[in-house]
């Protein structure tokens, strides 16, 4: 039915084009005779122009496409293909006129008047029903009630976001704030930049503002937590474009707004990326992921493929996760694209599965993102979080040198710098191997990355906080002066592949998480976000800290000298050289305190790779 409605609309708008041509002759002739009658002297030329004219117009008019596109979203190049039309048509049928008659008879104001009068004529009626189409006057459809929106920014974004705002939806423009004394006073598309953004409040009550419009992906937190502030301040509705990151695709529709959210008011301006350098690092390489199916390891793989790995590998021991995450990638895999995903089913601890798939893909690049990270539950079940995080990590570290991995990149945490936990000490504990590993090896170049928390992980409080605010609360903090630094699981990632690029073997690379934030803090952010109140629409308790838990997180230990790099978000931190028979020897002895699940004995072994450790009490294993 569809393809019928459309091939009568392209016959019909083809009629219509025809139909031009006599009537662009005609008026043509008119005009040069003042708006009189054609002299009979002059018919003949009349008449052989409309038969001449009307099979080469029929022609171009088909054959350069002018019935691809749909009136409704005509456009600049619409309007070009009309004119390339035109023009050959008309030199054409000029041409074989010359040749037949001479052109005798054809007055020379007809051969500008025509072409003229029938690009018009083609042009006209498309742009005319495109701006009533634009401006709402659609007969078939009922009228809705819209919002009016003020948008904040009125570059790039704000243009193309005004742009769609003027076909049929829920919102009406009303103006634009901008900071750019240029664009001040000026319109876009009809649209008027109204003020400054220090103007908001003014404007939100002298123009009856019903929504606010961030058109900014790239905009400062400091700016748009100003405006988050001033619209929850007067109850207004407040909606953003995602980040540019998240906008790659160039596309910005009013199907992209979404309700602001908490990473948008503590992310932090856009980072600067060394592109050529990771495409280095990726770009025709086989490149393995561990924990692939997590929030760093997912997004790890979106990242990567953006570098045209030859293949990657997605490894997780948790099927529903490697479903998704491989599910994900597939579905956005462009059909020319040459790499190829694998999804595969381990765990890092077992020897033989990781020992089959090094040998079997012999992978390049290695990224190690596979570890239990949650600090109260690693605590209750210290010899799981061990034989992961640091057994697991040591077995694909020396399967790494073994089969010629050219980079393995260990990614860390915060919680390993002066840890309390046994997640804490079972990362540190790693990180001293790879760097110790990386003395010992010219193939493998060993790169550690440490950051702390990420908004949106699974262990994270965001989703934890979500959840109680959607219950009707009370948020659960576990202390009033706790502080955590936090960075976008994106952000992370790119510094991540950034380091990784940068890295010549044995060093441990900190990210620049900003200042930290407090978690009381981040759960009143949240609160209001969701339109509520703390303290009277929503409480928040306090409940003690954590088994393994610190008041503040530490992004390096008072011994390592931090040194710079060529990128202002990563640093540089120092190593520990341990002697290579010592660590063998703590290794087999934390293989025995997992086997006998002596949680003492763990402990003190712990302290022999990690002295800073101070561990707390547990009777669970």
């Amino acid at each position: 039915m569809n393809k019928l409605l459309s091939l009568r609309n392209r016959w019909m708008a083809f009629l219509h084009d025809l139909l031009w041509v006599p009537a662009a002759i005609l008026l043509a002739f008119w005009l040069r005779f003042n708006l009189g009658d054609i002299p009979t002297a002059y018919v003949d030329a009349f008449q052989h122009l409309i038969v001449v004219s009307l099979p080469i117009q029929a022609l171009t008019f088909w054959y350069l496409g002018l019935y691809r596109g749909i009136w409704r979203y005509a456009s600049m190049s619409d309007l070009l293909r009309i004119l390339r039309a035109v023009l050959i048509g008309v030199s054409i049928s000029f041409m074989i006129i010359f040749i037949w008659q001479r052109l005798e008879n054809m007055p020379r104001t007809v051969f500008v008047l025509y072409p003229v009068i029938l690009a018009l004529g083609l042009a006209m009626p498309r742009i005319v029903y495109r701006w009533l189409k634009d401006h709402h006057f659609d007969f078939h459809s009922e009228h809705r009630e819209r919002k009016r929106a003020l948008l904040i920014g009125a570059g790039r974004a704000g243009e193309l976001l005004v742009r769609d705002l003027l076909k049929p939806g829920p919102y009406e423009a009303v103006g634009f704030l901008d900071d750019s004394e240029r664009r001040l006073g000026q319109e876009i598309h009809g649209i008027r930049v109204i003020g400054k953004l220090n103007q908001l409040e003014n404007v939100l009550e002298k123009h009856a503002i019903e929504i606010v419009l961030l058109c900014m992906p790239s905009g400062s937190q400091q700016v748009i937590q100003s405006v988050i502030s001033t619209c929850q301040k007067h109850s207004i509705a407040c909606r953003t474009l995602p980040s540019v990151a998240d906008l790659a695709d160039g596309k910005v529709e009013v199907s992209r707004l979404r309700q602001v959210q908490i990473e948008d008011l503590l992310g932090r301006n856009t980072i600067d990326i060394d592109n050529s350098n990771i495409a280095h690092l990726i770009t025709d390489q086989c490149v393995l992921v561990t924990g692939a199916g997590g929030s760093i390891g997912s997004e790890l793989c979106r990242q990567i493929l953006r570098h045209n790995p030859t293949s990657l590998l997605l490894l997780d021991h948790g099927e529903f996760n490697l479903y998704n995450i491989e599910k994900e990638l597939l579905q956005h895999r462009p059909e020319s694209s040459a790499y190829g995903i694998e999804a595969l089913l381990g765990d890092i601890r077992d020897h033989d599965r990781m020992s089959w798939l090094f040998e079997h893909f012999q992978p390049d690049v290695v990224f190690n993102a596979a570890a239990y990270k949650h600090v109260p539950l690693v605590e209750q079940n210290p010899a799981e979080g061990v034989k992961t995080n640091v057994l697991g990590t040591c077995q694909l570290a020396d399967l790494a040198v073994q089969f010629g991995v050219k980079k393995f990149i260990q990614i860390s945490t915060d919680k390993a710098v002066n840890p309390t936990n046994v997640m804490g000490a079972s990362k540190r504990s790693a990180e001293i191997y790879c760097q110790n590993l990386n003395r010992r090896t010219e193939t493998t170049a060993f790169i550690t990355t440490r950051f702390g928390n990420v908004l949106g992980s699974a262990g994270s409080v965001v989703p934890l906080f979500h959840s109680q605010i959607e219950a009707g609360g009370p948020i659960t903090v576990t202390h009033p002066d706790i502080t955590r630094y936090f960075m976008t699981i994106p952000e992370a990632v790119s510094l991540i592949l950034q380091a990784g690029s940068m890295g010549k073997g044995g060093e441990i690379f900190v990210l620049d998480m900003g200042e930290p934030i407090k978690i009381t803090d981040l759960a009143e952010q949240m609160i209001r976000l969701a339109g509520l109140e703390p303290g009277r629409d929503i409480e928040i308790s306090f409940t003690g800290l954590r088994p393994g838990e610190k008041l503040f997180e530490e992004l390096f230990h008072h011994a390592e000298q931090l040194g710079q790099t060529s990128h202002p978000k990563i640093m540089l931190s120092g190593s520990r050289e341990m002697d290579w028979s010592d660590i063998q020897r703590v290794l087999e002895d934390l293989h025995k305190a997992c086997r006998t699940r002596d949680v003492q004995h763990l402990h003190l072994t712990l302290q022999q790779l990690v002295p800073e450790f101070t561990p707390m009490t547990t009777n669970r294993t």
